[in-house]
């Protein structure tokens, strides 16, 4: 019997913390990035959720490898209106919510 093409079931979101502790080894997070590869499911997280991430301290090889075991979606300008729209409906401003916005904004966007 062979198996089908996988097909995406769904989509992990990594935000900045599970980025973070995916590039850290977390236990929990590399659970997930588990079972997500084992259903066939898509991770991603946000070209902005980078700006978060990335620091002096951070081991840059462990960083790339994760990266490049996800999609990094880019921001495109759709993504962007969207996110404004998502802050302007929770009466919220850019500045401190941008990125988790673009992010959110990203997963109904793709």
């Amino acid at each position: 019997m062979t198996r089908s093409p996988a097909v995406p079931g769904g989509t992990l979101v990594l935000d900045s913390e599970g980025l973070a502790k995916a590039v850290l080894r977390d236990r929990t997070v590399t659970g997930w990035l588990a079972l997500a590869r084992a259903y066939d499911l898509r991770v991603i997280t946000s070209a902005a959720t980078l700006v978060e991430v990335v620091h002096p301290r951070i081991n840059r090889p462990a960083l790339e490898w994760t990266l490049s075991r996800l999609i990094v979606e880019p921001v495109t300008e759709p993504i962007a209106r969207h996110a404004a729209i998502l802050l302007a409906d929770a009466g919220l401003h850019g500045h401190k919510y941008a990125i988790d916005a673009i992010l959110s904004a990203t997963v109904v966007e793709i």
